[in-house]
């Protein structure tokens, strides 16, 4: 009960933060374009909530998922300056082939550079899971299919980080994400193939 009755910024933060990341995946799963603004919002005032819990990558992670939206929602809209809806579509080799060298890559690189010159708690678990984080948004900016699938495991592995970390709130929102994340993969391959059965 003491963590509910601090209510701190970085408390209604988390809070708000919750609210609008369970909002904006929920939006997401379901092919709605306005899951880009509402992730907007999320990672905004979870910048502020992970800086306090000195997860610094997860902290830049938000960042970047500003830029990513932003990327994300023009993609879902346009395609060579005309204003289309984007198809649901497969991960290719070679992009696999790339997320595969990088994603680690980066990872070690970032939770190395943690660990030496900042104060983070736990910096390779932190630059990890931001690294898959990262890795998962690309593909879900571009409408791959498995971008779920990859959500589906750095969720699971983020709630036990986040009960470590007693942002409890943000671990019940990450052990939602587990199930939601396995319905919008279903979502999308079901409008995936009906598209596919069409053409």
């Amino acid at each position: 009960m003491e963590y509910f009755s601090e209510w701190g910024i970085y408390k209604i933060s988390e809070w708000v933060g919750f609210v609008t990341g369970l909002l904006c995946v929920w939006l997401a799963a379901r092919q709605n374009v306005w899951t880009f603004p509402i992730a907007l919002i999320s990672a905004a005032f979870y910048v502020a909530v992970f800086f306090d819990a000195l997860l610094f990558a997860d902290m830049g992670l938000q960042v970047m998922f500003g830029v990513l939206n932003i990327y994300g929602w023009y993609l879902w809209l346009f395609k060579n300056g005309e204003r289309v809806e984007r198809p649901v579509t497969n991960t290719t080799k070679t992009q696999w082939l790339w997320l595969l060298v990088l994603t680690p890559a980066f990872g070690f690189g970032l939770g190395r550079y943690l660990d030496v010159t900042t104060s983070a708690d736990i910096p390779y678990w932190d630059a990890g899971t931001t690294a898959v984080s990262l890795a998962a948004q690309w593909l879900m900016s571009r409408k791959k299919l498995e971008n779920w699938l990859i959500w589906l495991v750095v969720d699971i592995i983020y709630v036990p980080l986040y009960l470590y970390k007693e942002l409890y709130l943000t671990a019940v929102l990450y052990a939602i994400f587990v199930p939601l994340a396995w319905y919008g993969y279903r979502d999308w391959k079901k409008t995936q193939l009906g598209k596919t059965t069409a053409a």
